[in-house]
């Protein structure tokens, strides 16, 4: 597979994020940090990726609104003329980040648990159930493109009354999976490819704030093909580790049925019936 056919490039910008939700698949949180890569490197990423004809970019963490350079990252992408997809969990949205989202070119998405309060809150470790839908109906009047995915965790979430309220919301782009053992959920047992939807690497792939390049946002955490500050984009793109990495997702058996191999997993492109757990 050339570097051209990888369509989408996710940037997991920082491990920051407000909320510790349980089945987060890169563990990201409070204490988390932006790690190693500087603005100038991101915007080094995104000429790279652009001149190798890589259109689409999705902005994630993480919370991409905490990275002091998340904005930045974004606009540079716009101007390239780069799709922007950004990953947020609205729990705090500043006005300088509402005008990016009514950006021409930028989509956004989020987690949302449960319409009920208390059951949304158990997953995300705080008391953000508030804020997050007061934002998504706000994306909603302002006209934004927003998808949200529903994550089902606990039992008690209650996903198709969430899907509903979504939908009564104004919601259009609805998805709902299952917790998959990556990351923070992974408590019993090592992450491997076997607990991947078997798209990861097709079309995509995602750089980690330390600067390493795997098939996916949700392989990060096990799955490293190669880093951009010490290697070029493409010629990691177009590695052996890459094509051994796809081989091994592609050939691993699925830990998880939650999720149609026949599609492609979130985070990532419409279509897909799976969602990110962030």
């Amino acid at each position: 597979m050339s570097i051209a056919m990888v369509e989408r490039l996710s940037l997991d910008v920082t491990k920051r994020c407000q909320l510790k939700c349980e089945p987060c698949y890169n563990d990201s949180g409070p204490r988390g940090d932006h790690g190693d890569m500087t603005l100038d490197d991101w915007k080094r990423v995104l000429r790279e990726a652009h001149g190798a004809g890589i259109r689409k970019v999705q902005g994630i963490g993480g919370e991409i609104t905490l990275f002091p350079h998340g904005r930045e990252v974004i606009f540079y992408a716009l101007s390239l003329g780069m799709e922007v997809e950004v990953f947020s969990n609205l729990v705090h949205v500043s006005s300088a980040w509402w005008e990016l989202f009514q950006l021409p070119q930028v989509t956004v998405a989020t987690s949302y648990y449960s319409s009920d309060p208390d059951a949304h809150n158990r997953v995300t470790g705080r008391a953000s159930h508030a804020r997050t839908r007061d934002n998504i109906i706000r994306a909603v009047q302002l006209g934004v493109p927003i998808r949200v995915g529903i994550v089902q965790h606990h039992e008690d979430q209650d996903v198709k009354a969430a899907a509903q309220e979504l939908a009564d919301l104004g919601v259009a782009d609805i998805r709902v999976d299952q917790t998959r053992s990556l990351g923070r959920a992974a408590s019993d047992h090592e992450s491997s490819a076997a607990d991947l939807c078997g798209n990861c690497g097709v079309g995509k792939a995602s750089i980690d704030p330390f600067g390493n390049v795997s098939p996916c946002p949700m392989a990060a955490g096990f799955l490293r093909v190669g880093n951009v500050l010490t290697a070029p984009l493409g010629e990691i793109l177009n590695g052996e580790e890459m094509s051994a990495a796809r081989a091994e997702i592609l050939a691993a058996p699925r830990n998880s049925d939650g999720c149609d191999p026949d599609t492609e997993c979130s985070p990532g492109s419409p279509g897909s019936g799976c969602n990110p757990r962030n």
